[in-house]
């Protein structure tokens, strides 16, 4: 079904706090994900698993859920042998989505890293890559995205293109993240990128709501997301792994709780961010304890 664009942000200027959805990839890998598998081509072969995954973490009291298109850019599509299926398996990741939600919830188009560098550290032209990001963002807007998230960014001239493509190319809110891992001086992305530097530019680059997922657990987002307001009055949006992935008995585990999580939470709506939801090792309970602190 799908919903005003302009509800979600009009819902987030009254000072509504929105919950997200939790992870993706370790929701589908829990349903028989193989790893090193391509997570986008489950859409095709899967759809149950995918419409149901929306479906929990809707039922666990999410206002809004993504799709499974993380890596759904050409490059990384390509990595599998699906280049030339991008605006497919975008389509079909929204129309899962979108077949789960009511007229107050919202389907988000996940826009991902590409794996690649730009031209002069990279090969990658920036009319190519500004073409990749417009082509997911179309795929995502024609199986009824309500917004686009671009995320997990590390660098400000990629994250750029992609806000520019998805703004130029659909009608979508577009919502852009960049990961923020925290050393001896504080907060930076993997390419040197301070918060100050990443959401204002974010914002210049034509973002309606921005902020940080992934790398870090629900204690240093507490405080990355104070950080945050202090650099700007525009909507945030964070969403948080369930700590840092450990190694036990071979399998990969994350160790916050969801009622730890959900503490954390509270103290980050206090500090005025509008959409909350899951990264990493998040799961539709994590969601659930999350719906009831806020």
């Amino acid at each position: 079904m799908r919903v005003s664009k302009n509800s979600l942000v009009g819902r987030l200027d009254s000072g509504e706090t929105l919950i997200s959805d939790g992870a993706t990839g370790t929701y589908l890998q829990g349903k028989g994900l193989e790893p090193g598998a391509c997570p986008e081509e489950f859409n095709i072969s899967n759809p149950d698993i995918v419409r149901g995954m929306a479906r929990d973490y809707l039922d666990a009291g999410a206002d809004m859920v993504l799709t499974n298109s993380f890596g759904g850019n050409k490059f990384m599509l390509g990595k599998y042998g699906y280049g030339d299926r991008v605006t497919e398996f975008n389509r079909v990741a929204a129309e899962h989505a979108s077949s789960q939600v009511n007229s107050n919830q919202y389907v988000i188009g996940s826009i991902g890293p590409t794996g690649e560098f730009l031209e002069p550290l990279g090969d990658v032209p920036e009319s190519e890559m500004y073409d990749a990001f417009a082509e997911q963002a179309i795929g995502l807007a024609q199986g009824g995205a309500n917004a686009v998230v671009i995320e997990t960014k590390t660098a400000l001239e990629e994250v750029s293109l992609a806000i520019k493509a998805a703004k130029e190319n659909t009608d979508l809110v577009v919502m852009s993240t960049m990961v923020f891992d925290k050393g001896p001086r504080g907060f930076f992305t993997m390419m040197g990128i301070t918060p100050d530097v990443g959401l204002n530019g974010m914002l210049a680059a034509g973002a309606d709501v921005v902020g940080t997922n992934c790398g870090n657990g629900i204690e240093l987002m507490v405080e990355l997301s104070r950080l945050m307001r202090d650099c700007t009055d525009s909507h945030l949006l964070v969403h948080s792994n369930a700590g840092i992935p450990e190694i036990k008995n071979g399998e990969i585990v994350y160790s916050e709780t969801p009622e730890f999580m959900a503490r954390g939470f509270e103290e980050i709506a206090a500090s005025g961010v509008g959409i909350l939801g899951g990264c990493c090792g998040t799961s539709p309970e994590h969601i659930r304890a999350l719906r009831d602190a806020i």
